[in-house]
């Protein structure tokens, strides 16, 4: 809840717009199209685009070269994963989709 709330407040104390929030907040879900291909390459490609190294490199880049729409985008995904892992969504296993880290969702 912490990163979920945290993520939302910076974005919008920068000045972000509450349409590109609307528009993004769920695009990392698109990772889950991996599953069409496979349980393995499907959880592979959804932990990929629900861990945090990827947006905290693009908050890094965002950051120290002056791209206020990098921020944005990386503070909309840590909103998106602090808020699958308040729900209980967390990082895939291989054999099935449902279950995770966290739990058995």
């Amino acid at each position: 809840a912490t990163l979920m709330l945290g993520g939302a407040v910076a974005y919008f104390a920068l000045g972000g717009h509450w349409l590109l929030f609307v528009l993004l907040l769920f695009a990392p879900d698109l990772s889950m199209l991996g599953y069409l291909f496979s349980k393995r390459s499907g959880a592979h490609v959804y932990n990929l685009f629900h861990s945090y190294p990827l947006p905290a490199v693009l908050l890094a880049f965002g950051f120290f070269a002056a791209q206020p729409l990098a921020v944005s985008i990386a503070l909309i995904w840590f909103t998106h994963i602090g808020m699958d892992r308040m729900i209980g969504y967390g990082l895939k296993y291989h054999d099935s989709f449902e279950n995770t880290h966290l739990s058995h969702v």
